[in-house]
């Protein structure tokens, strides 16, 4: 059982969005008006509909179907607004679908909650819904199974085509945006928009990086470490996501999907060649779609609700 300690337009949104619903096919199921509806939802977690409002989306939950009521339980895990019941099934689903496998290319997702989080130097919330991303980069193991699977370019610094077996768990370089790409198509995922990849990287709360405000270098593979290549991608623990997701500082940049220009995507976490001070999730970089070098990887995400059908389907 799903109880909803007090409705905003973020979970107003959910269940919509659980439902499989338009706005005006919501609004008219539950009698307003669909200028209503996207009035909630424009105003994210500063808005509170009246009582009577309130009272409806509790119906509307409490009688919705379980596919409806895990869709809405998945969306909103994690918000201090939902209760669930600690024995109830929807509970237990939750705690386990946290992180998962891709049924496609193997790797360990979590589970990024819908909701509000602190984005930019500024700090300005800003609305997601719920996606998965890849914990680890992609990294050389992966990618070699994408390009015997698919006959796709290695990357350069392959001897001959073939990865250097000491490379396995480092990230995989040297691939431009349209590689990254063609990865996440084969793999039935896509690549993180910005905003994104800096809410898995920063939580919600607008720390400076992953760990939180402090500048440390021992925490990621930066300039100031010495390392001078990239590391495996599991190495810095201490360094990890509030969400546990790692590498999101250091080790390589990472391509996005967000266009900046024609033909120009943007760069986040900055790599083994930068320093610390280019490493802070906020931080803007864009390159050309054709570029590669020995510090630029990539990292995918899918939409929670895209996930769970695909895993449905592999089950």
């Amino acid at each position: 059982m799903i109880t909803v300690r007090r409705w905003s337009g973020i979970e107003a949104r959910a269940l919509r969005e659980a439902k499989r619903m338009s706005v005006r096919a919501f609004a008219d199921y539950l009698g307003i008006s669909p200028r209503i509806i996207s009035k909630w939802e424009a105003g994210g977690e500063q808005i509170r509909p009246r009582p009577v409002n309130q009272e409806a989306l509790d119906t509307v939950l409490a009688t919705s179907n379980q596919d409806v009521q895990a869709r809405f339980a998945e969306a909103t895990m994690g918000l201090a607004s939902i209760m669930l019941d600690p024995s109830s099934d929807l509970s237990m689903a939750a705690e386990a679908l946290q992180q998962v496998r891709h049924p496609v290319d193997g790797k360990l997702m979590t589970l990024i909650s819908a909701g509000v989080f602190l984005a930019g130097a500024d700090k300005e919330p800003v609305w997601l819904s719920a996606y998965y991303i890849d914990v680890f980069p992609t990294t050389n193991a992966d990618y070699a199974r994408f390009v015997a699977a698919t006959g796709h370019q290695p990357p350069a610094h392959w001897d001959k085509g073939n990865m250097a077996p000491e490379l396995r768990d480092h990230p995989v370089v040297f691939v431009t945006w349209r590689d990254a790409s063609a990865y996440a198509s084969w793999a039935q995922k896509s690549l993180p928009s910005g905003q994104q990849w800096e809410k898995a990287a920063r939580g919600t709360k607008g720390d400076l990086y992953p760990w939180g405000d402090q500048p440390t270098p021992a925490k990621c593979n930066v300039r100031e470490g010495r390392i001078a290549s990239t590391t495996p991608v599991d190495r810095f623990h201490s360094g990890v996501s509030p969400f546990d997701v790692y590498d999101m500082c250091g080790n390589t940049w990472e391509w996005c999907s967000s266009e900046t220009e024609p033909r120009r995507f943007e760069l986040k976490g900055s790599a083994w060649t930068s320093p610390l001070s280019r490493a802070m999730p906020s931080l803007f970089n864009d390159a050309s779609a054709d570029m590669s070098d020995d510090d630029t990887g990539f990292r995918c995400t899918v939409q929670a609700d895209i996930l769970m059908a695909q895993l449905a389907t592999a089950s």
